[in-house]
């Protein structure tokens, strides 16, 4: 695959005219992915998780870029990159078909960056001889998966750092999309 994702023309801008490219993560971006993270937990997870819960669920993977770019070894991991730096990225596990995150920095959500990066993973997912993605998304996620085409197979309690939090468990088949 190539390093860059974004087909020439499908970029997209946020308000203020900066330009998103997606692409493959690189070393650099790890220190990115473990601010979005965070920001997305406590600011972006509000209106869905307790103070405790989004704490505990923040303190499970470190804030540290060393643990973000461990994470490159385990995951394909695409990036929406806006002047060098990442604002959003999902982590896929493709042998198992699965997406394991998906996170954009909260001022930038819902316009389209985690839409994109979904795009990109369905269509390395359907490349790989997928037809059935899967993933465990937070009550964040749940109805925009769902308007995206993913029903929801189920629900689950995970324990993060004591707390128990409810996600859902959702799938997509998998259909080719023109990006």
């Amino acid at each position: 695959m190539n390093e860059t994702l974004t087909p020439a023309g499908t970029e997209t801008r946020p308000p203020g005219g900066a330009r998103i490219c997606y692409r493959r993560a690189r070393a650099r971006d790890a220190a990115d992915q473990a601010e979005v993270f965070h920001h997305a937990v406590m600011q972006g997870a509000m209106s869905h998780y307790s103070v405790a819960q989004r704490e505990a669920w923040a303190s499970a993977l470190p804030r540290e870029a060393s643990a973000w770019l461990a994470r490159h070894a385990l995951f394909t991991t695409l990036v929406a990159d806006c002047d060098g730096r990442c604002v959003g990225f999902l982590e896929l596990d493709i042998p198992r078909g699965r997406i394991e995150t998906l996170y954009v920095w909260p001022s930038l959500s819902r316009r389209g960056i985690g839409s994109t990066l979904l795009i990109h993973a369905e269509r390395l997912l359907m490349e790989q001889g997928h037809d059935l993605a899967h993933i465990e998304a937070s009550l964040v996620l749940v109805e925009r998966l769902v308007r995206r085409g993913w029903q929801v197979v189920g629900e689950e309690w995970v324990e993060r750092g004591g707390e128990k939090l409810c996600r859902s468990r959702l799938e997509k088949r998998l259909t080719a999309v023109e990006t």
